[in-house]
């Protein structure tokens, strides 16, 4: 399984589940516009993959897979979620997206 099967099997779940959610996509692009070159950012830096509600609380879901781990973004996105009273869950296989939510 890839980090964007794992994406969309936590996404089917949430929805099985009837837990609000929404993709939550970052990036970059250059993008041109009557002849002019832009670079476009969206998205907040280390911000996590799925953003949900449940139960009015906050819950930020990164997934990975095989070895891969947070980048530095990531953590201090996390360390900011969790200190301002969110959850924040990573993910590595379904089964945990299961047990912690």
């Amino acid at each position: 399984m890839s980090e964007t099967e794992l994406v969309s099997a936590c996404q089917q779940y949430l929805t099985l589940k009837g837990i609000f959610y929404w993709r939550n996509n970052t990036g970059a692009l250059v993008s041109e516009y009557k002849g002019k070159k832009r670079f476009i950012r969206y998205g907040a830096t280390g911000s996590p993959d799925i953003f949900a509600l449940k139960d009015g609380k906050l819950i930020g879901i990164e997934c990975k897979f095989g070895k891969n781990k947070q980048s530095e973004g990531q953590i201090e996105f996390q360390r900011q979620m969790e200190k301002n009273g969110a959850k924040y869950l990573l993910i590595y296989d379904i089964e945990q997206l299961l047990i912690k939510l």
